[in-house]
């Protein structure tokens, strides 16, 4: 047998002609003159010193030799699509880094779900994740220093995103005043301008909670009373029930400590807040960042 690698051209005329029985069926599929697959069966037949064919009245027939090569000749096709078939793959596969800014604890913001969404859509995009308050993340987004992130606000319905933002609303709910357990007299009944007399746990002015707090008491012309800064829940969470001062926590953590370990929430005041998906609306369309949109939709639908 010849040494010279056989032309994958040649194989294919080989098994279709096999297949067809015909040397001119096979010329037609390959878009061929019957001479050229002639000629390409008799190259085939001296590269391997076999006879694979014979003639009959109704066409061509495989020898015994050339029904053992078939099966090894088909073989070699398929690997060499599959070949082919992944690379168009890899042409359109998403690469690159996706800075994930993230908020609060996973579960609220689904992250898990998200992120194994993301990994099985685009294996190929390589995630950073950079825990922070919510103002800090929205303004890494803005600086383009996060490609995509979690961001709290008031809910204000359905409003557009201000620019340069595009922004996906994920969910609406509601922060309640907590305060240490026995300060239901303080508390119960008391409506906002009365709240901000008592000792509150304050939070930096990139959290959340400062920003809502802010809309409530600066157009009272109100200042709460601050005895602690906290940037953290758990620490927040500590400290209310250390009896230290009020704060704002989730409807869900508020219930679940108030029946738990006695926290007093307030029952005249609350705020309406929506958790939302932003990045650069000049950036939404990049295939990392759009990647990150989709399976975001999916973890969330």
């Amino acid at each position: 047998m010849a040494t010279a690698a056989l032309d994958l051209q040649i194989l294919r005329a080989f098994v279709l002609a096999a297949r067809e029985g015909n040397v001119s069926r096979a010329a037609e599929r390959l878009h061929l003159t019957q001479p050229a697959v002639s000629l390409q069966l008799k190259r085939l037949a001296e590269e391997t010193g076999l006879q694979l064919f014979t003639r009959t009245p109704h066409g061509l027939a495989l020898t015994a030799d050339g029904a053992a090569l078939l099966p090894q000749a088909e073989r070699v096709l398929a690997a060499v699509g599959d070949l082919q078939q992944a690379a168009r793959n890899l042409q359109g596969t998403v690469r690159g880094a996706l800075r994930i800014g993230t908020i609060l604890d996973p579960e609220f913001t689904r992250l898990g779900m998200f992120l194994r969404e993301l990994v099985e859509s685009a294996p190929q995009i390589e995630t950073e994740l950079r825990h922070g308050m919510s103002g800090t993340v929205l303004a890494q987004v803005l600086r383009g220093e996060l490609d995509v992130g979690f961001h709290l606000d008031a809910d204000e319905g359905d409003t557009a995103a201000p620019a340069p933002l595009a922004a996906r609303t994920l969910t609406r709910f509601t922060y309640r005043v907590v305060a240490p357990a026995g300060w239901g007299p303080q508390v119960l009944g008391r409506d906002w301008k009365a709240l901000a007399a008592l000792p509150w746990l304050a939070t930096p002015p990139e959290s959340a909670h400062h920003r809502l707090l802010e809309k409530v008491f600066g157009p009272l012309g109100l200042s709460p009373r601050r005895v602690a800064l906290v940037d953290q829940e758990a620490s927040m969470l500590d400290l209310l029930k250390s009896g230290v001062g009020l704060s704002l926590l989730r409807d869900s953590i508020a219930i679940r400590e108030s029946q738990s370990h006695g926290l007093v929430m307030a029952d005249r005041v609350q705020l309406d807040c929506a958790l939302r998906f932003v990045s650069l609306a000049a950036r939404r369309n990049e295939p990392v960042i759009a990647s990150a949109w989709n399976a975001l939709a999916r973890a969330w639908n």
